[in-house]
């Protein structure tokens, strides 16, 4: 008699397990039919191995002048993508410069969604006092343009990459916040959440193993096209001196650098400009991609 539970249990894990690997399925079955984020994916694949093997990829330094080779334009032999006023090799400034504007816009993203998760977990979660503290506490920084408080945050710090991270980490937090925590309130009256606590399920653990997983996917998706502005907005303060200084390279303070010269070589400022919006573009779509592979009420065809 004992059998015939545990043939039930080893029968409903097997069918829940084929059912995960169903959805996993037509998850990646929807990703790939999205043209524009698939292709978007591998062009930031092709981005990232371009700036992490930069040293391997190009001939030159990124701070490597040569006044004998000033405004070369694109398509010259040895410059492919021409140089600079200083005689800076343009694609390699641009692969190294891939580093710090990929940096700039992935890193305070991931960062500040892992704290906006949290205290959006534990505010949806929880509720009462605990909720009306964290969001007062997030409406506060919500109530500041997001560029403009980067601006703000950036300038009374000492320019750098770490400046630029933490200022816009500091920025993107309430944006998180707030919409874990809408999700969660979304999923803490459903059905399963009421049996697990009929249950006897510790708060913590029905917080972590049944509300998290819920809450994950939007907030995933969310990161995902945030990024791209974000590498806008780390570009915008590099532009303005307040994060990566010369020489170093970065896109934004290569268009800062190249505007001064636009009429005699404007490929020194169309370049870094270009490399931005398409990839910024390219996270945007790669995030409609994503949203649509994790929505269940997507179409199955």
């Amino acid at each position: 008699m004992s059998s015939i539970p545990a043939s039930a249990d080893r029968a409903a894990i097997a069918s829940e397990t084929k059912a995960r690997g169903g959805a996993r399925f037509w998850r990646l079955k929807s990703f790939a039919r999205d043209r524009a984020a698939v292709f978007s994916a591998l062009f930031l694949l092709v981005v990232i191995l371009g700036a992490a093997f930069a040293p391997l990829i190009g001939h030159y330094g990124p701070d490597e002048a040569d006044n004998l080779a000033r405004y070369r334009p694109i398509g010259t032999l040895g410059h492919l993508l021409g140089t600079d006023q200083q005689g800076r090799d343009m694609l390699a400034r641009l692969l190294f410069g891939g580093r710090v504007s990929l940096l700039v816009g992935v890193a305070p993203t991931l960062i500040a969604g892992v704290i906006g998760l949290g205290l959006g977990l534990i505010a949806g979660f929880v509720g009462g006092i605990v909720d009306q503290i964290v969001m007062r506490c997030l409406d506060v920084v919500f109530a500041f343009p997001m560029v403009l408080l980067a601006i703000a945050i950036a300038g009374a710090m000492r320019p750098g990459v770490l400046t630029e991270i933490i200022a816009i980490t500091i920025v993107l937090i309430p944006y998180f916040g707030r919409l874990a925590r809408t999700a969660t309130q979304g999923v803490t009256p459903m059905p399963f959440i009421e049996a697990a606590r009929a249950a006897g399920g510790a708060p913590v653990t029905i917080m972590l193993r049944y509300v998290l997983p819920n809450v994950f996917s939007p907030v995933v998706v969310y990161a995902t096209t945030l990024m791209g502005l974000m590498i806008v907005v780390g570009a915008g303060l590099s532009f303005l001196g307040l994060g990566v200084q010369p020489p170093t390279a970065d896109w934004g303070a290569m268009v800062a650098e190249g505007r001064v010269v636009l009429r005699r070589a404007a490929h020194v400022t169309i370049l870094p400009g270009c490399a931005i919006l398409v990839v910024s573009l390219a996270f945007n779509f790669l995030g409609d991609g994503i949203r649509d592979a994790l929505d269940p009420r997507t179409i199955r065809r």
